[in-house]
């Protein structure tokens, strides 16, 4: 089997070289996906582990294998099969689930995740197969700390991602459902980080739905109940909360697709306690922040001559306006009263001012009333450019076709390179393609979108010809995980404002538009390039984490290349390693093959 290569940092707990212990035999270790290897079982093992007659003779490789999952999954009759295929692999032998993704990461991304999870998280009672994950139910309240005790030991869970289901992937609310979104961050975790996928739990919290259509689906499997909301609602996530740091004390706990009234709430409410994060909040707040950085650097300008429109206030707008803030105030020396005046607001009931009802979150950036009457007095996004002049445009409304020629037109008229950014998901609710954003602006756009985008070919430039501008896609996955890595690796007690900067600064140190301005904004979403660029943010963090304070993790190296090297030894690989046999008696809970299997062990109250 294929090994990593020896490093002084190979007797970390994390490593990933050297061979498992397994107490299992026969068909057991065939049905545990992290053991099971199938056709690629090598002789020895099959004798060791009574395998020989539950297999056929041939002894594959891994690529091998690869090449026919690959074709079973093109044999599929549309994404939402092949999502379905994807899944039931990964139940079935988990390398090369992730080995297959991996090698076909670009291609196979918009199946795993956005937009065809969507449609798999729409659809999840009628295509449920087997239950993955930890299902919490808010009727169930005093079984909560049983239940979640049931997915391991204090040092077996690094990472949770939770969610209730209220805002998912642009479709709303899908109840119970939302369990495949935490599955899915975790995933991408793995694939773009290397996070140890035996070592995740996804998490939802099932607080009823207030989606009619699930409400009369009979074979809906969640409570068929309308949301519980107030002071309930808000015990039940604090029982989990607390539950959580009780059982799990070293992980890092992620939230995902809460509602816009709790998204921020909760976040506010437990990120002074413990390394929590939002990636609705601060992961499209970073990642955004750091193609707006990029695209300064293309024009010519810094953070500090930013003026910026995010039209659609809900929890990511106002995200992004957090960590745009708090950039040019740290930048420029100011403070963040007086940075947010740099930044307007736009939601359903136009510009927020002081004259209209605005969240605890979105009032720093609501103008005052009596002096933008002065200034414009209408409030739709035309007038607001009109009046601004800006030069970035963020779109976060779902509202399609937002950005009007008009609009563009205007904002071009008084900035040489607009930064534009329509990020709303999927790709039907864009606030206008690339290709019309740079035809309106004869290729001086800078534009990154929320979904993948093909080049766009005009004659672009003083020279007339034929010139293809690539178009980033403002994805998370380019720093959510690293930033799970950085805060799991250096098991850091806080995840504060100077680590998501840090990971800001990785993520547009390694913009391709830095090199060639017709390039795109961020990174890919490709293996050869990704990983690297969650290497990069995990140093980053955990950099900031030491220096901070907050890191607890002892022996972490000072000097950058060999925590790289510390880092890197503890990124997961989807490869097969050997498998050393142990008897089941006294063997750990990993070599019984009992990681993330609930029933497996008693309860602990």
């Amino acid at each position: 089997m294929a090994s990593k290569k020896v490093s002084q940092f190979s007797h970390l707990a994390l490593n990933t070289t050297g061979s498992i212990p397994c107490a299992l035999r026969g068909q057991a270790v065939l049905n545990t996906p992290y053991f099971n290897k199938g056709s690629a079982f090598p002789a020895h093992e099959r004798r060791a582990f009574d395998l020989t007659g539950l297999l056929p003779q041939n002894v594959q490789t891994l690529e091998e294998q690869v090449r026919r999952a690959h074709d079973q999954y093109l044999s599929q009759a549309n994404d939402l099969s092949r999502n379905t295929f994807l899944a039931s692999l990964k139940e079935q032998n988990e390398v090369l689930y992730f080995k297959l993704l991996q090698d076909n990461l670009k291609a196979m991304f918009s199946v795993v995740y956005t937009p065809t999870e969507g449609d798999a998280i729409q659809n999840y009672s009628r295509l449920f197969r087997r239950p993955e994950g930890c299902f919490l139910n808010i009727n169930d309240r005093e079984r909560l700390s049983g239940d979640l005790a049931m997915w391991g030991e204090a040092e077996d869970i690094d990472y949770i991602v939770v969610t209730d289901g209220e805002e998912i992937l642009g479709v709303g609310d899908q109840g119970v459902g939302g369990i495949l979104i935490s599955v899915a961050k975790l995933v991408l975790a793995t694939l773009c980080a290397g996070v140890h996928p035996n070592r995740c739990l996804p998490v939802v919290l099932d607080c009823g739905t207030d989606n009619e259509d699930l409400l009369k689906d009979e074979l809906y499997l969640g409570l068929r109940e309308k949301r519980v909301r107030g002071k309930r609602y808000d015990e039940f996530v604090d029982s989990f909360v607390q539950a959580a740091r009780d059982l799990y004390p070293l992980a890092y706990i992620h939230f995902e697709d809460f509602g816009l009234p709790n998204a921020r709430r909760i976040l506010d409410t437990y990120r002074p306690e413990m390394a929590c994060f939002n990636d609705d909040v601060q992961g499209t707040g970073c990642v955004t922040l750091a193609a707006i950085m990029a695209g300064l650097h293309v024009s010519g300008q810094t953070l500090a001559d930013v003026r910026m429109v995010v039209f659609g206030a809900g929890s990511a707008g106002v995200g992004i306006a957090d960590q745009v803030r708090d950039a040019i105030a740290a930048e420029a020396d100011i403070s963040h009263d007086e940075a947010s005046r740099q930044i307007w607001l736009i939601d359903r009931p136009g510009l927020l001012t002081s004259e209209v009802d605005v969240s605890d979150a979105q009032k720093p950036f609501a103008k005052d009333a009596s002096d933008w009457a002065r200034a414009s007095g209408k409030t739709d996004l035309l007038s607001v450019v009109q009046a601004v002049h800006p030069n970035v445009l963020v779109g976060t409304s779902t509202v399609a076709g937002a950005f009007t020629r008009e609009v563009v037109a205007e904002m071009a008229r008084h900035t040489a390179r607009p930064i534009i950014l329509p990020l709303s998901n999927p790709t039907r609710l864009h606030e206008q393609t690339p290709e019309h954003l740079l035809q309106w602006t004869q290729g001086k756009a800078l534009v990154a979108t929320g979904s993948p985008f093909d080049p766009v070919k005009g004659p672009w430039g003083s020279s007339g010809q034929e010139v293809a501008i690539e178009v980033a896609e403002c994805n998370n996955s380019v720093v959510f995980p690293g930033i799970a890595l950085g805060c799991i690796l250096s098991r850091s007690r806080l995840l504060t404002d100077k680590m998501l900067v840090a990971a800001v600064q990785a993520v547009a140190g390694m913009s391709p538009a830095l090199r060639d301005p017709t390039a795109p904004l961020l990174p890919d979403v490709d293996d050869a390039v990704v990983r690297q660029v969650s290497l990069q943010v995990a140093r980053g963090v955990i950099k900031a984490a030491v220096k901070e304070a907050v890191a607890t993790e002892e022996g972490i190296p000072s000097d950058d290349e060999r925590l790289e090297e510390w880092i890197r030894v503890q990124m997961w690989e989807p490869r097969y390693r050997d498998l050393q046999k142990v008897e089941l008696e006294g063997a750990g809970r990993a070599a019984r093959g009992e990681l993330r299997k609930a029933g497996t062990v008693e309860r602990r109250v």
